[in-house]
């Protein structure tokens, strides 16, 4: 098969522990071609999803630490997205404007033929915050306001809170606001920027201290094992981007029922690879952009997170 990957420059990635360049690795080990392209390189040529696109390989060997672990093949070329098994789209959010047109040409393409993983619709209909509210019993009390009114009787009613914009990512903008903090409203008008911008409030979830846990659902069905993400001292986040630190962990049987629960309320809506976000028994975020932890849940477990993936794609790809 010939598969595109969608990313940001690939001389950007950090590839020994990006999940998209395990994937690629799987994938190559499996016998198949693999291209590339930027979200810029996408666009529309008289009703047609195109792609300029180029091909690469991954040495057996390459050192992922070296700059030069990918080896590129030949000139880039003009592709029509159908032309290709199976798309990837693997670029990192922020979930922008340019995001949203993306989704929009993936939507065409599908149309025209073209296998996208995940689907336009499935990416702009679950924004990776607000998709939690599909299912509340699942969640600790949310609530999502720009008006600082709302934000106050809400502080005000669980005195220990967070507060995050929308649109972040690797734990940007979160700040956690404890009872009686002076600097409420300065934090509530910095992130809605003087109300003007949407943004999450939840009650304070304890279990932090134990990890953010990652749970990755491929094709439907939760993986054998979490990545627990633990905050390093004196913080409240536990994204690794924000220094937390991984432990991969077996999943527990609540995790696996409610995993399993909201993949099957979810199926059918184009999500192939979904990271759901979890802090003791609340789900804080559905993860379906870009979600990652392949690596370290690999490095630490006896189970490969890329090969599965490969391997329930050829799955979906088959007719």
């Amino acid at each position: 098969m010939h598969i595109l990957f969608i990313i940001d420059p690939i001389q950007n990635l950090t590839a020994y522990k990006d999940s998209s360049v395990a994937m690629m690795r799987a994938l190559l080990a499996r016998g198949h071609k693999l291209s590339y392209c930027l979200q810029g390189d996408l666009f529309i040529l008289n009703g047609k999803v195109l792609t300029s696109a180029q091909a690469f390989s991954i040495p057996e060997d390459a050192d992922l630490h070296q700059p030069d672990w990918y080896r590129i093949d030949g000139d880039a070329q003009d592709y029509l997205l159908s032309d290709f098994d199976a798309v990837l789209m693997r670029k990192d959010p922020p979930f922008d404007l340019e995001y949203l047109y993306s989704t929009h040409l993936f939507d065409l393409a599908k149309e025209q033929g073209a296998r996208i993983f995940n689907s336009g619709l499935g990416l702009r209909n679950h924004p990776e915050k607000l998709a939690i509210a599909e299912f509340p019993e699942y969640t600790a009390p949310t609530l999502v306001s720009r008006s600082m009114s709302r934000l106050r009787a809400f502080y005000e009613e669980h005195g220990d809170i967070v507060v995050k914009p929308l649109d972040g990512m690797g734990g940007t903008g979160i700040f956690r606001v404890k009872p009686n903090d002076g600097n409420f409203a300065a934090m509530v008008e910095m992130l809605t920027v003087d109300g003007s911008q949407s943004i999450m409030a939840q009650k304070f979830i304890p279990d932090i201290t134990a990890g953010d846990k990652r749970i990755l659902i491929i094709n439907g069905e939760p993986i054998p094992y979490v990545l627990a993400r633990i905050p390093k001292e004196g913080e409240n986040r536990g994204n690794l981007a924000a220094g937390g630190r991984g432990v991969a962990q077996p999943i527990n049987d609540h995790d696996r029922a409610m995993a399993r629960d909201i993949a099957k309320r979810l199926a059918g809506r184009g999500l192939f690879l979904i990271g759901l976000d979890v802090i003791g028994k609340n789900v804080t975020e559905i993860n379906v952009t870009s979600p990652t932890c392949f690596v370290e849940i690999t490095e630490q477990t006896d189970f490969h997170v890329a090969n599965h993936f490969a391997e329930q794609l050829e799955k979906a790809l088959q007719p």
